[in-house]
């Protein structure tokens, strides 16, 4: 089973990344967390590394029904979802599939609302051009 869905844009890094985070707000996600590879692996093994960025993404009010529902789902919360710099001029988006990430929950609350977290994410990743 897939987990993830993946497009190339023709934007350089940095404008890729305000595209996708400002696609996450119009659809009601936040950016929790941001994890930039390119300056872990120069800090930590002095390594240049392409610009890779994971940006965990958030829907509170979602969120705080996975968490009612099951109360152990926050380890695999949030949404990762990856901006990959292509080093050509263009820049590679991933998004995950929620409900193939969360099926190991045996859940069928979080079963459904996988389902919306897959459409709102669909919906953000169809914008970005």
């Amino acid at each position: 089973m897939e987990y993830s869905y993946s497009k190339n844009i023709n934007l350089n890094f940095e404008d890729t990344e305000n595209k996708v985070k400002d696609a996450l707000m119009d659809i009601g996600f936040g950016v929790l967390t941001e994890i930039n590879m390119k300056d872990a692996f120069k800090a930590k093994l002095d390594l240049d590394y392409r610009n890779y960025k994971i940006l965990g993404a958030c829907n509170p009010s979602l969120a705080h029904e996975a968490l009612d529902s099951e109360s152990l789902i926050g380890i695999l919360m949030p949404c990762n979802i990856l901006i990959i710099d292509n080093e050509n001029g263009s820049t590679k988006i991933v998004f995950p599939y929620a409900k193939s990430l969360l099926e190991v929950t045996n859940n069928n609350n979080i079963f459904k609302l996988a389902d919306k977290v897959d459409d709102l994410l669909k919906t953000a990743f169809d914008t970005i051009n």
